[in-house]
């Protein structure tokens, strides 16, 4: 077999080319070694709420993102950083499939007015599903911890939104302090929410679990609980949320500030450290409306964009990102269309954000019209 360099990779490479159906994210020539960024699929949905399909996000990303063209105002050339997404684990597709038919049917015990302390059968599973959960949760945590010892950017493609947890803390353990900058129509503040400990309504009650976590900014927000909203309130600061009702108001309707001034607002309650937390959810219903609880509301992509790219320009370094709630359609393939850009700009900006990798690619960028 002949060995290329990563130079030669990027020489023989036409970004201008037709989509490259090479098996790999976005059809580029790199593998984990000449990648600067390193994608985690998490094919899990068991704890999901409402509708299914996330398990099967990340296979339905990987195959729409060879489609998508590579330039990118903000950086150029962000290609060549590298993003390499692992295998997916046909294990933990399998157990998602054979734990989900359960789950469904105790979701449906609960809606329908059973008494989880009156029956044994659904108790056991509860805890059969709990135990699961936290193997997955070691298992996302130890090949992001090799990773990240690799010298690599880790992003998550969910699944549900309980996917990162693992990679949250491995961070948290190689990183130290960060805040999280929360992009969802969800608070996800719940307390083991129906009874999941590792519930996708539950990750950011975890999250905050991490005493390394020290700041969880929210932005989006427009279905919680009365819990979730008090939560925020009474944390002392540690939770700041932007709610959707009142960014529409300020900014579209009022026009009290324009969105530049709401990104700026956003960004100056995150520390230096930041880690992105993007639930396709967050975004208008029409941009992903298979995800398995649509709200209405949200950011169109290029404010969500514009909000991303505030974070790198405030000189904020982004250590780590994941994309959940992805569920592609039997009928076309929108939101893995939508979510496979959207993983494209979590992973160019984060990448950009961390200024050695800038540095040793020589990857010139544009920002506010100018070349640098």
């Amino acid at each position: 077999m002949t060995y290329y360099s990563k130079e030669q990779k990027i020489a023989n490479f036409d970004p201008n080319g037709v989509g490259n159906t090479n098996g790999n994210l976005f059809g580029l020539p790199f593998e984990y070694d000449d990648s600067e960024v390193i994608i985690i699929p998490v094919p899990w949905e068991v704890t999901v709420s409402y509708k299914a399909g996330t398990a099967y996000g990340p296979q339905a990303v990987l195959d729409a993102s060879p489609q998508l063209d590579l330039f990118d105002f903000d950086v150029p050339n962000a290609w060549q950083y590298g993003v390499y997404m692992l295998p997916i684990s046909q294990k933990w597709l399998d157990k998602n499939t054979e734990l989900r038919s359960r789950t469904e049917a105790y979701i449906e015990f609960l809606e329908s007015g059973g008494n989880l302390a009156e029956n044994n059968a659904m108790q056991v599973l509860i805890k059969e599903v709990n135990n699961v959960c936290s193997e997955l949760k070691n298992y996302v945590k130890r090949q992001a911890k090799t990773a990240l010892q690799d010298g690599k950017l880790v992003g998550i493609l969910g699944g549900d939104h309980s996917s990162p947890l693992g990679l949250m803390e491995a961070l948290a353990e190689h990183e130290g302090k960060f805040g999280i900058l929360q992009i969802d129509a969800h608070a996800d503040l719940r307390d083991a929410y129906e009874g999941f400990t590792y519930s996708h309504a539950s990750i950011m009650f975890n999250a905050l679990k991490i005493k390394q976590v020290e700041k969880l900014v929210s932005v989006g927000v427009r279905d919680m609980c009365a819990a979730e909203v008090a939560l925020e309130q009474e944390s002392n600061g540690r939770i700041v949320a932007f709610y959707d009702q009142q960014i529409k108001e300020t900014v579209n309707i009022t026009r009290q500030q324009s969105f530049a001034q709401f990104c700026h607002n956003v960004v100056a309650q995150l520390p230096q450290k930041v880690y992105i937390s993007f639930d396709i959810d967050g975004l208008d219903p029409k941009l992903c409306s298979n995800t398995g609880t649509p709200v209405a509301g949200g950011f169109e992509i290029s404010e969500a964009f514009y909000l991303l790219k505030t974070v790198v320009e405030s000189g904020r370094k982004i250590i780590g990102f994941d994309l959940c709630e992805v569920a592609p359609a039997n009928d076309n393939e929108w939101d893995a269309n939508v979510g496979a850009r959207i993983l494209y700009k979590l992973s160019i900006l984060a990448a950009y954000s961390q200024q050695n990798l800038l540095i040793s690619n020589n990857i010139s960028v544009i920002t506010n019209n100018k070349t640098y």
